[in-house]
């Protein structure tokens, strides 16, 4: 008997039970993540709080790039971090952890949730639900990074030298950093899903190249105002480089739908 077929036969609890069994497993994968993150807290810290400092390898391939053409270096700036509460890096370090942990356990999380619902689904099925799925994985993946070694780099540079006065020096608490940090990487991975919902909508008959193109014009104003939701900061510099990556992958987004 196949794995299909012995999941056919199962009933409601059996499902349920066999469903608690891989929460479970990966409860304890994402805790065991978290706590090995916890434990790594320079190595952790030294990643996360990298953006902040002008030796950062994207303001180093600025700099190269502002040298080439104008023979000029860019300005040096330096950020100091602080804090304001009591048991505020404490927490920032508990959080930090778990959410490092999520991160580190997702490939293994989507594994076990494809055990369950695999023996469901056809073998074309089963085909497409693994591209989907790893194709996401994926593009997640390359927008936190884009978010990462790009937007927040540049968003941070930019606020956090801003001044209207000499006289007015900027204090950036690391709940700030973090927070801002943690929702524009999140924002960025979700954004890079449109590629593969365009595609997927396009294989349900959904949508099609000439309705994209016919309401692109729609598109880019719907991008601006999600760029201005999920933009954690109000500055039209943050949001033009949220919306900029959208923009690009809506137009990424017809030349795949006009393959399918």
């Amino acid at each position: 008997m196949t794995q299909a077929d012995k999941s056919e036969n199962q009933s409601f609890w059996e499902h349920l039970d066999v469903l608690r069994g891989y929460l479970i497993k990966i409860t304890a994968v994402v805790v065991v993540c978290s706590i090995v993150a916890f434990f790594f807290k320079e190595q952790l810290f030294t990643v996360i709080l990298a953006p902040k400092d002008a030796g950062f390898v994207t303001y180093r391939v600025l700099d190269r790039i502002g040298q080439a053409l104008s023979g000029e270096q860019m300005p040096f700036f330096a950020v100091k971090l602080i804090n304001t509460g009591l048991a505020e890096q404490f927490i920032i370090h508990m959080k930090t952890a778990l959410y490092v942990g999520f991160l580190c356990a997702s490939p293994y999380t989507l594994y076990l949730l494809y055990c369950f619902v695999s023996p469901g689904l056809y073998a074309q099925e089963r085909k497409y639900a693994v591209r989907v799925v790893g194709s996401s994985y994926l593009m997640f993946m390359i927008g936190v990074c884009v978010s990462y070694f790009l937007i927040f780099p540049l968003t941070f540079r930019f606020l956090g030298t801003y001044q209207v006065s000499a006289e007015v020096d900027n204090m950036i608490t690391l709940n700030s950093y973090m927070g801002t940090l943690f929702m524009m990487n999140l924002a960025m991975g979700i954004v890079f899903e449109i590629p593969i919902l365009s595609w997927l909508f396009a294989k349900l008959g959904f949508i099609s190249a000439q309705f994209m193109q016919r309401y692109r014009k729609h598109a880019i104003v719907i991008i601006l105002i999600i760029a201005a939701l999920i933009t954690p900061t109000s500055d039209i510099f943050t949001l033009l480089l949220v919306a900029f990556p959208m923009w690009l992958l809506y137009e990424v987004s017809i030349l795949i739908v006009k393959r399918v």
